[in-house]
């Protein structure tokens, strides 16, 4: 008996599961606050230069005054005149050109902002603008690098302590963290705190999926993740309602922040994994736990789970014997040297794609707040197309929605700028599209590599994933020199890795490959034929068992 077939026979998802379900469908509303809140407190509304001339105390003329707002005309939001060296006696007998030969550009020191759509943003906090503009975009690309430190320390720290444990830190800090950023005194203050705020939701996001895949059945996993996106999703909607209702950034960072206190209550409202336990030799716990879920779903705990639990620190230990494998495996075969290469490029313009779409929603030409709505709306069906086309390929799923979003993407080229609902319209298929392509990659990486090194490829195509999230915050800072750049580099960087996906197997239907050496003759298996049954088709793939699923322990599947 296997830790699945424990799982199976005390309900693979009833009551208890759906109730560890929904209190772990709470963070990803939270997730979705903290990942996409910069859209509106870093945003840049529209500013001019704040001229010294029309400040009413120093003495100029009325005709003088007029003559330089008309020279100011000449000026970019950047740069102002330098009238200190100009005697004011002068001022009034100057023609225009006089003046105009007299004066010298200086740059800005203060700025005039539009509060119609913004109260406040950090923008208008710091004076983010001009020569600092890039320093908005510096901040988010650091604020990715914490969401990738988070993925690496939190896994490392949660097979150690626990994924309850890493949970119970990381919620109540993403709270505190939140609050420090509200009221930071200067904006590196607020740079090293979004830093850690994105290493905590990070590690609470990687973990919550986790604890929920490990007490959930081998055929609900698909559904139970399906739900948790499509909660983040709503979480996407409800910022806009809230950003739309407060305008000033620090009151939204306080609104988005301060509910993350009651996480808290977790410490009493979430279990342990009872798979972990096991391996961590904690039989006793592990076994209450099991029983405890196997009473609230009307089931009984079978005697067999003892004689499981007897043997699995045996098993530990024998697994510990075995070959150990390194991230060099993953580049050391030349099948899997090709598939490696692949899937970290998919991942890495995954996560380019969707984050460079979402931050820059506010350059797509109509109001702020509706466009980040539908982003959040047309995430949903998204959602539910994946898991209609996934059971008939995983392959076409990845690469036709990839395509999609790419294509959508460049279409944006062949619109004029004074048609703004036509361009959002296409950011908004761009976005489905990658939405979709997000989600097929998870579960088609997951089987393609081979179970001996799956968690390292897994981790591995997560790390080049991170760096496309850093990077995408820059490639929107492009639109300074050029507003097509950013678009033609998501839309022809998702072309190349739709075509990239040819070169990986198709895996519907298939049993996951063992060992290396069985994904390296993966070629050599052909499909032999289609079998229907109702409105589904099974792949068949010579020598494998269809049902070796039953004997993959439940971390192996996931």
């Amino acid at each position: 008996m296997h830790f699945d077939d424990i799982i199976l026979e005390i309900g693979e998802f009833g009551k208890y599961q759906m109730i560890l379900l929904i209190w772990m469908s709470l963070p990803q509303i939270f997730l979705a606050f903290h990942m996409l809140a910069i859209i509106f407190t870093g945003a840049i509304p529209h500013y001019q230069c704040h001229h010294v001339w029309e400040n009413s105390d120093l003495g100029l003329s009325n005709f003088t005054t007029d003559v330089l707002r008309n020279l100011s005309l000449y000026l970019d939001a950047c740069s102002t005149f330098d009238i200190k060296n100009v005697r004011l006696s002068e001022h009034s007998v100057m023609d225009f050109e006089t003046i105009k030969r007299n004066l010298t550009t200086v740059a800005c020191a203060k700025w005039d902002y539009d509060t119609s759509i913004f109260e406040s943003t950090i923008v208008t906090e710091w004076d983010l603008v001009c020569e600092k503009a890039s320093l908005n975009n510096v901040g988010s690309s650091i604020y990715m690098l914490g969401v990738l430190s988070g993925a690496i320390v939190s896994g490392a720290l949660a097979d150690k302590y626990g994924r309850r444990a890493i949970i119970l830190v990381c919620m109540p800090m993403q709270a505190v963290f939140g609050l420090i950023i509200a009221y930071a005194p200067n904006f590196y203050v607020y740079v090293v705190m979004r830093y850690l705020l994105g290493a905590v939701i990070q590690g609470a996001a990687i973990n919550v999926f986790t604890l929920v895949t490990e007490w959930t059945g081998p055929k609900r996993r698909v559904i139970v993740n399906t739900i948790l996106d499509y909660v983040f999703s709503f979480g996407y909607m409800v910022l806009a309602g809230i950003a739309y209702l407060i305008r000033d950034w620090q009151n939204l960072q306080i609104a988005t922040s301060v509910p993350g206190i009651l996480f808290i209550a977790y410490i009493w409202l979430i279990p342990r994994s009872a798979r972990w336990l096991l391996a961590k030799n904690r039989t006793t716990e592990a076994l209450d736990l099991l029983k405890k879920a196997a009473d609230m779903n009307g089931r009984n705990l079978p005697e067999t789970a003892l004689l499981y639990a007897a043997n699995a620190q045996t098993e530990v230990e024998e697994k510990k014997s075995d070959r150990n494998y390194t991230m060099f495996d993953l580049v050391r075969t030349p099948e899997i040297k090709k598939r490696s290469f692949v899937l970290f490029y998919i991942w890495f313009v995954n996560v380019l794609v969707y984050y460079g779409l979402s931050l820059g929603v506010s350059e797509f030409g109509i109001n702020i707040y509706l466009t980040q709505l539908i982003f959040g709306f047309v995430e949903i069906p998204a959602h539910t197309i994946i898991t209609f086309c996934l059971p008939y390929s995983r392959r076409m799923t990845q690469t036709v929605f990839l395509a999609l979003g790419g294509l959508a993407c460049l279409l944006i080229l062949a619109v004029p700028e004074d048609y703004p609902n036509v361009i959002t319209g296409l950011a908004i298929g761009g976005k489905f599209g990658i939405t979709a392509s997000f989600d097929t990659v998870y579960l088609y990486t997951a089987e393609i590599f081979p179970t001996v090194i799956r968690q390292r490829g897994m981790g591995a195509c997560s790390m080049f994933a991170r760096i496309g999230g850093v990077l995408a915050p820059m490639i929107n800072l492009v639109r300074i020199y050029s507003s097509a750049a950013p678009v033609i580099i998501f839309g022809c960087a998702s072309l190349l890795g739709s075509a990239l996906g040819f070169l990986l197997p198709e895996t519907a239907g298939c049993s996951l490959p063992e060992t290396i050496e069985d994904a390296e003759n993966w070629k050599k298996r052909q499909y032999k034929d289609h079998e229907q049954h109702g409105d589904k088709f099974i792949l068949h793939c010579d020598d494998r068992k269809q049902n070796t699923d039953a004997n993959l322990s439940l971390e192996e599947k996931a």
